[in-house]
């Protein structure tokens, strides 16, 4: 964690505001509500049109799950985004990741034991982090393996959780007690 108190208080259920409580309500039925959640019911409009996007990277993409936790978890570590590291090497277990290939993410797209496709998520990852581009010979790779929605999806994930891990790192937001940490 960059920073050990959450600028931005997340509010429990009696600080929400109708707005807020609306828009909350379908995370609340599911569980619980994490603090990421908390946290942005500060603007619950905001929270309403980033959901329909996040919605769609987390739940509807073409991606297998497996693949695009790969993917989360590469760019969450290289934003140094504890919150997001956390969350989702919880998500990246139940996808079918193991912790040694979730160590390995940290090292990337040169840990020789990856798959073609892996080194290529990892790769593809990495130079949209560094450079907003993926180079001609990471999508060749990617193309000998998915489809142009499924890169299309990688592109689009990368970016929600590079803004993600931005907003999290910027405004404080603690993880839950309990999530893992770097050390997996």
């Amino acid at each position: 964690m960059r920073l050990s108190e959450p600028r931005i208080d997340p509010l429990e259920p009696d600080q929400w505001s109708e707005e807020a409580a609306n828009v909350m309500a379908p995370i609340v039925e599911a569980g619980p509500p994490l603090n990421i959640f908390k946290t942005l019911a500060h603007h619950p409009g905001l929270m309403r049109r980033w959901m329909v996007f996040a919605n769609h990277v987390l739940a509807k993409s073409t991606l297998p799950a497996r693949e695009r936790e790969l993917v989360i978890l590469r760019i969450g570590f290289l934003c140094r985004s504890g919150y997001e590291w956390g969350q989702h090497v919880v998500i990246a277990r139940a996808a079918g990741l193991v912790d040694d290939e979730i160590r390995r993410i940290q090292v990337g797209s040169e840990d020789p034991a990856w798959s073609d496709l892996d080194r290529a998520l990892l790769a593809a990852t990495e130079e949209l982090h560094a450079d907003s581009f993926i180079a001609d010979g990471t999508w060749a790779a990617l193309t000998d393996h998915l489809s142009t929605e499924q890169i299309m999806d990688v592109v689009f994930a990368v970016g929600q959780y590079n803004l993600v891990s931005m907003a999290l790192n910027s405004l404080g937001v603690q993880p839950e007690d309990g999530l893992p940490g770097w050390d997996v």
